[in-house]
């Protein structure tokens, strides 16, 4: 029988982080591609690994998130700061509608850039946020002793459909930006070509089966959101990182000893 390990850290609170799982039709007419980025190497967290856009809620977006229309104003911030993090760190004005176009869209990631919250963007081209366009996926908390900051996650999926979009790293945060499928990311992970995180090679490997990004879409919306916590188990086969088996994924456990945590 296998015997659950207490983790050590297991902190009250961890850091608002929201994330997007951006899809975007293939060129080749393939699986549906989506976007990640390898983080700078000096960055204290998961620094080198492969990772979805993203970052931690700005005071500024909880600002922003009175003005809207969704009645969870928590879930609010955390939407927009999915969007700013993604202009600001690809490039790309994902979740607003209005005249968006590539020349707009690289000016409002200088004012983003100058201003350091997204209502002055908003202003300035008259953009409305477009917050339905996220769709709720998953919600990460990993409670891990090593790390001395912990990041509670909140996973969104996007779609922008044709593939002709212009991305560009930041060069702050992140080294480089690529379009790949799932299920290739996966192979470039076992192959070692990139380097994935336990909650990252997790998505993956959920993301993997859907063809389109409908398909996607719902599945994450036939499948109610709970925070994950990994736990460690101990078993005569060793001991293994766990997750829920309830929460839409394929694989729920890895070796301890191979999985990166961060």
């Amino acid at each position: 029988m296998a015997e659950q390990e207490t983790d050590k850290a297991n902190p009250a609170q961890g850091i608002p982080a929201a994330t997007v799982v951006i899809f975007r039709t293939a060129p080749d007419g393939g699986p549906p591609q989506i976007l990640m980025q390898v983080r700078s190497r000096s960055l204290a967290f998961a620094g080198g690994m492969a990772v979805f856009p993203g970052g931690r809620i700005d005071e500024s977006d909880r600002v922003l998130a009175e003005s809207v229309g969704l009645a969870d104003r928590d879930e609010a911030a955390h939407r927009i700061a999915a969007i700013r993090e993604t202009l600001e760190e690809t490039g790309l004005a994902l979740g607003l509608s209005g005249t968006i176009d590539a020349e707009r869209a690289a000016q409002a990631r200088t004012i983003l850039d100058k201003e350091g919250a997204l209502s002055p963007v908003l202003r300035h081209f008259d953009w409305q946020l477009a917050l339905d366009d996220l769709v709720p996926f998953a919600r990460w908390f990993p409670q891990n002793e090593r790390l001395s900051r912990v990041f509670d996650t909140r996973f969104y999926l996007a779609d922008l459909g044709t593939g002709a979009v212009d991305i560009a790293v930041d060069a702050q945060e992140n080294t480089h930006l690529f379009w790949t499928s799932a299920a290739e990311a996966l192979r470039s992970a076992d192959e070692g070509k990139i380097d994935v995180i336990f909650p990252t090679r997790r998505n993956l490997e959920r993301l993997a089966p859907f063809a389109t990004f409908g398909e996607a879409r719902a599945h994450a919306e036939a499948t109610p959101v709970q925070t994950i916590i990994p736990w460690v188990e101990k078993s005569p086969q060793g001991r293994f990182l766990c997750i829920p088996g309830d929460a839409g994924y394929p694989v729920t456990s890895e070796r301890l000893d191979e999985a990166k945590r961060g």
